[in-house]
Formats: C-alpha cells, structure tokens, sequence
C-alpha cells in the first residue's frame, strides 16, 4: 500500500489528479531515482515519465538495430518518447527490467506526421500537468495485439527511428509498456484505489491509498464489493436517461464525468470552455451501470457550474465536476471520491473472478 494525494500536481494547475511517488532504477542495480507528481491513470497501462523530470541513464529498446520510441495516444492528446527499460518499485513491490516511455526525450525532438496527427502533444510539464503517468488499467500491456499487428489495423504507438526518420512498427506485446502490477512476484492481479468523499464545492486537498492485489492480503479483499466484467476493450455498459452506452469505463485519469452532448442532458457548456458543464444550479443524476456478467448498481453523482467551482483557486479537488462526451460514460475521477474501487487486471486470478473487472 501507498499514499496517493488529489491536489493540483507538480505544476500547480491540476484538477481532480491523482498522484503519487515512483522509484525508477537501472535494471539489476542499485541505481535508483524517485519521481513524485505520477498522475496514477486506470484507463492505460505504463509508466511513462518525463525526461525533464529524470536524471537516470536507461537502457534503450531497440528494432532491427535502431531505437524504439513511442506515440502514446491518449483522449485528450499524445506523449512522444523513447521506450527504455527499468526497474518499476512500488511501496515494496518490484517489476523487474520492463518497458518504459521516456516522454519528451531531446534525443527524439522530430515527432513523425503520422504521429502529430493524433492530437496535442503533451511531451513538457506545462502541458501534461505531470511529471509522468502511471497506467494501472485492466490490461497488462498498453496497446496489446493491435500494436503487435501489422498493417492498417496497427494503431502506431511504436516506431523504429534510425538516423532516416520513423516507421511504424509491430511491436511484441511482451516489449510494449507493461501494466508494473502484473509483474510483481505477488499482489499482482490487481489494485485497489481507496479515497474519501469530497463535501459539495470542492476541497483543496485529498489523501487516500493504493493497495496492490485484489483477496490477497487481509486489507485487500473485495468484500461486499459488486463485480463488473469487461468486454475486451475494457468496457462495460452505463445506462443514462433511458439509453444504453456500452462503451462506458472507469478512469482515474480523467479529471471530470464525461457523458452524452450537452443537447441531450438539457444542461449548457461553460462560456469559457465546452469542455465541461455549466448548469444555472446543482444538478442531482443518477445512472446505472451494467457489467457484462449481468451485475448492475445504481450511481448518484452531481454535477455544479464548472465556472464557479473552479474560480475558488484554493481548491483542487472537485466531485461535481463533469462535462460532455458523446457516445461514452467516462467515470472520472469523481467517482472515486468516497468508493473503494477495484481494477482486476486481465488474466490474473482474483476471489471475484478471472480479469478483466471493476469492482465497487
């Protein structure tokens, strides 16, 4: 178990992120560097780190002779950066000599078209918010078969860049980023991510814990925890005002809830920026979501005038924050707030079932 803390990162403009500290060492060695402001992220799988933020020399991952680098793509943008390996050590726990992404390495400084087309690059500080991320999904590896795939259907997250410029390439799943937890030598299906509840209008800070593995030690069961199977994308069904929306998931790396256009929820987007809710008062919803394995739960939540809650500068910490996005329900990291939340990861053999899961 370790501490992580809901405040505005270390770039002191964050909202609703979740941190925490990781040790990063050369392979085999005593070698070692911590990095704190990780932004802990359910829906990816990898550390990724930025190189602004690291003083360590890694071992470089290779292709035919020339570096592998990575075009992390996530919702809101990219992260461009050589893949490295390293020890990954968490709170007593070891993943020995896996992937990395090195984010915004000067090695690498022209990032290919293919790549720049994703969205906004987010290789600095300033622009992500954090000093790296720290993908704790329901999947081991961070892009899986479509990566090691060839042709149309590869996605291009890995590249081989000789001194000529950068290709696509099949990347194994063994030599993509690794989900760390599935490594371990024990407390390796899973995590737990635990935080309290947030009063209405927000609070200036949120400490909480990360427990590693699901039913294996005794502060780690499920208890009267309720199970949601996955389908293979990681997805499970949300139904809102009377539709059905399968491809709903839970991730503490989005920063608000994220459902439906503003149209169909009868509430505005802020004047200042569509990318949230700004409704005249406080508005009480609710919503059920549906695992694959029949398991349903009711879900209240709230959603506040995103412009008000975010003029109080004092406070970095917000359960009524939501916005829109259409055709999904993106669990934010709001739904955390005052849950035990588990995430079973796939394959792995848990007291709830074999992973893929959510538990809550």
């Amino acid at each position: 178990m370790q501490s992580v803390l809901v405040n505005s990162g270390p770039n002191n403009d964050y909202v609703n992120g979740l941190f925490t500290s990781v040790t990063i060492c050369v392979p085999g060695t005593s070698t070692c560097q911590t990095v704190s402001g990780i932004l802990v992220d359910t829906g990816s799988s990898g550390l990724r780190v930025l190189s602004s933020a690291m003083n360590l020399t890694l071992p470089q991952q290779t292709s035919n002779g020339a570096a592998v680098v990575e075009c992390a793509q996530f919702q809101d943008g990219f992260t461009w950066g050589p893949v490295q390996s390293a020890d990954i050590k968490l709170s007593g726990e070891t993943a020995s000599n896996t992937a990395i992404q090195v984010i915004g390495s000067p090695q690498f400084p022209t990032i290919p078209s293919g790549c720049s087309a994703t969205g906004t690059p987010e290789d600095t500080l300033a622009d992500l918010g954090a000093n790296g991320i720290l993908g704790l999904s329901v999947f081991r590896d961070d892009c899986g078969p479509a990566c090691a795939s060839s042709g149309s259907s590869n996605p291009g997250f890995y590249y081989r860049c000789p001194s000529t410029g950068c290709t696509v390439i099949a990347q194994p799943s063994a030599q993509q980023l690794q989900n760390p937890i599935w490594l371990f030598s024990s407390d390796n299906n899973g995590v737990m991510i635990q935080l309290p509840s947030v009063a209405s209008g927000g609070a200036a800070t949120l400490t909480g814990s990360l427990v590693f593995g699901i039913g294996t030690q005794s502060d780690n069961a499920l208890g009267t925890a309720r199970v949601f199977t996955t389908d293979a994308a990681g997805n499970f069904t949300t139904v809102f005002s009377g539709q059905s929306y399968t491809s709903s998931f839970v991730d503490s790396g989005s920063n608000g809830l994220f459902f439906l256009d503003s149209p169909t929820t009868g509430m505005p987007t802020c004047s200042s920026s569509g990318d949230f809710y700004c409704p005249s008062s406080v508005r009480a919803l609710s919503a059920t979501t549906r695992g694959g394995n029949g398991t349903t739960a009711t879900v209240s939540f709230s959603i506040d005038n995103a412009q008000t809650l975010l003029n109080n500068l004092r406070f970095s910490v917000f359960g009524e924050l939501g916005g829109p996005n259409a055709n999904s329900f993106d669990w934010g990291l709001p739904f955390f707030y005052g849950r035990t939340v588990f995430t079973a990861i796939e394959g792995q053999s848990t007291p709830g079932g074999t992973g893929p899961y959510w538990a809550y």
